[in-house]
């Protein structure tokens, strides 16, 4: 499965496929899904009402996809698509590329997203889940990068922080509402940002978000034979350096410093035990 998240770029390619193969594997397929389930509502393939997504529709009619689906759909095509998929891609290639060079953890942390946002947005009517989602991400890249300066539209100048208020105002604005996903996706980025950034220092290191090894394995190739008897090897010459110094091995270098040591305290040794022996001798010489 690993081969799958594999960037296959190469040189010499347009600009438009060099900015997608440039982009992290997490992020690229869920741009391409977002602008592909945009086109096949366009194009009146699907229709907006089979992709949102209904506790009812979802576990008595058994329509699974809807649990994937209420993340892709942010609209027709138009400006405000343009919009979310730029912030889309933007934040979420920005985290993945500072999440090491493993998709695995930042997957994990799109797995806890969604699944966080698929237990408590029923409780709150939000039938489609893009932008709580995306929400989520822009407040976790916001809260890492505190000293980060931002525009919007070149009139408001602000640090990172604010940028998720500064979009919920911006949406306010122009949609005239109250954006409670973009609110949930803060709430759920929040308890994320917490539990990896500072809860850890404050225990000792102790990560309970991160992601367990069977999910790692998901995404890491397991280790080819070669690889493993070059790690083999290594631990092998560590094991040998170690003990070069005790058991005099030929062709490990031992520790110059600690001959001479040894000399001294021998030769200190046999002076001390040979003033013992003549004190001893003529103990007895007396004696006699």
């Amino acid at each position: 499965m690993a081969a799958l998240w594999e960037n296959n770029g190469q040189p010499g390619q347009f600009p438009l496929e060099q900015w997608f193969y440039e982009m992290p594997p997490v992020t690229r397929w869920w741009t391409v899904a977002t602008v592909a389930t945009s086109l096949l509502v366009q194009c009146h393939i699907v229709t907006p009402f089979q992709l949102f997504y209904s506790f009812r529709s979802v576990y008595i009619k058994s329509q699974y996809w809807r649990l994937l689906t209420t993340f892709l759909y942010f609209g027709p095509l138009n400006l405000d698509l343009i919009f979310h998929v730029f912030f889309l891609q933007r934040y979420s290639r920005l985290l993945e590329e500072t999440s090491g060079r493993s998709p695995a953890h930042f997957a994990w942390l799109i797995f806890y997203a969604m699944t966080t946002l698929l237990i408590i947005s029923p409780f709150l009517s939000i039938p489609f889940l893009g932008s709580a989602l995306s929400s989520s991400l822009v407040y976790i890249w916001a809260r890492r990068n505190p000293d980060t300066r931002l525009s919007l539209l070149g009139l408001l100048v602000f640090t990172a922080p604010y940028l998720p208020w500064v979009l919920m105002g911006f949406s306010v604005i122009v949609h005239k509402i109250v954006p409670k996903d973009e609110m949930l996706g803060v709430v759920v980025g929040h308890i994320w940002y917490f539990f990896n950034d500072v809860y850890p220092p404050l225990h000792g290191g102790h990560r309970p978000l991160d992601p367990p090894r069977w999910w790692r394995r998901l995404f890491e190739p397991a280790p080819g034979p070669n690889e493993r008897a070059t790690d083999a090897a290594n631990v092998n010459r560590e094991f040998v350096a170690a003990a070069a110094p005790e058991t005099g091995l030929p062709g490990i270098s031992r520790d110059q410093d600690a001959i001479p040591t040894l000399t001294l305290i021998s030769a200190e040794n046999s002076r001390t035990d040979t003033k013992t022996v003549d004190r001893v001798g003529r103990g007895k010489l007396e004696a006699s």
